[in-house]
């Protein structure tokens, strides 16, 4: 392993001079105007509104979520349940059916506990209060606070410790409590106080279309004139990450037994520690005297785990069949089920599930 020596940091970079020159260089600006225009930034559906509503929900969809994936569930999500009163007022069953597939449901539990409480006591007004919310960490609660309240507090995930380890050509190890510590304090320190929200937005864009994990687009970075790393050409090796996690290969067996247009669905118990209460299909391994044919092979990553997933389908059914319920598609659509069960099912029935 080959440990890069963290560069000396210029005066124009440390922070007693850091506000005024982020503040006045064009560099910054260009930065903020990445959010703002029409060319520079990507359109999502919960940009340029600064409802509070918009921004949690969009917020608590983006943790550990990618972009793409949260698009189209916000927008049915916001279709549903229109309003905070709107979702409070729906059953827990309703709301884990909105968020079926999108997957980390506990999500979606403290979203609509969060809901109640909003409704009962008002939206929060301070970065304490937001942060008081179920499911709720520092990075949401600043994202939050600042875009929808334009409170000063920096949001640092990601892309932001990404962005600011290659502006200070900091070698220190990513992952480390310390590490992210000293970039969240450096992030505070750039934070411009007029437009918190703006700044936040711009910089989380700038980790995730320009400073890329892999070959950052140095060329078109707004503040490449700023940036130590590519100064000392050190951007495509920070930032370090020595810790690797091992993914793991799973494999399942899921069947689909289908009759009279409806299918075999079976429900976790309510105190089960994951899914609880949800609907999936049977494993294989539970009926294993069905005769049925493979009809499907997919991957699906949950962290470290990847589940290789075969679905095998059968209109053969047996007489010993497990406690469930028969649904027509249309019904599934409207319970919670789990994230494997409902890719499996897309890809038997797109036109109806999709």
């Amino acid at each position: 392993i080959v440990r890069l020596r963290r560069q000396p940091v210029p005066r124009s970079l440390r922070p007693e001079g850091v506000r005024k020159r982020v503040h006045r260089s064009p560099s910054a600006r260009g930065l903020h105007d990445r959010v703002r225009s029409d060319t520079g930034h990507r359109e999502l559906p919960w940009r340029n509104n600064t409802d509070f509503y918009r921004v949690w929900i969009s917020e608590i969809m983006l943790q550990q979520t990618r972009v793409e994936a949260v698009r189209p569930y916000f927008e049915r999500f916001l279709e549903k349940f229109p309003t905070l009163e709107a979702l409070a007022a729906a059953p827990e069953p309703e709301v884990l059916a909105a968020w079926s597939g999108l997957g980390y449901y506990s999500r979606a539990r403290n979203v609509h506990k969060s809901a109640k409480k909003i409704v009962a006591e008002g939206i929060p007004a301070t970065y304490n209060a937001v942060l008081a919310l179920p499911g709720i960490g520092a990075y949401t609660a600043a994202a939050v606070s600042s875009i929808s309240l334009g409170l000063p507090h920096a949001a640092v995930d990601g892309n932001v410790l990404r962005v600011l380890s290659r502006l200070d050509n900091d070698a220190s190890e990513i992952t480390a409590a310390a590490t992210q510590r000293r970039i969240a304090e450096r992030a505070q320190q750039l934070l411009s106080n007029q437009r918190p929200g703006d700044f936040n937005q711009a910089m989380m864009e700038l980790g995730a279309t320009v400073c890329t994990p892999r070959n950052p687009a140095c060329p078109v970075c707004p503040v490449a004139a700023l940036c130590q790393a590519k100064a000392a050409g050190t951007q495509n090796e920070i930032p370090v990450k020595l810790k690797k996690a091992v993914v793991q290969d799973v494999s399942i067996d899921l069947l689909v037994l289908e009759r009279n247009a409806q299918i075999f669905l079976v429900q976790r118990a309510e105190d089960a520690a994951r899914l609880a209460g949800f609907w999936e299909l049977p494993e294989r391994s539970s009926l294993q005297k069905v005769r049925a044919r493979r009809t499907v092979n997919f991957t699906h990553q949950i962290v470290n785990d990847r589940m290789r997933v075969a679905v095998w389908y059968t209109a053969e059914i047996p007489a010993d069949l497990p406690p469930g319920k028969w649904l027509s598609v249309k019904d599934i659509r409207e319970i919670p089920v789990s994230t494997v069960s409902r890719k499996s099912l897309e890809r038997l029935f797109p036109s109806e599930l999709r």
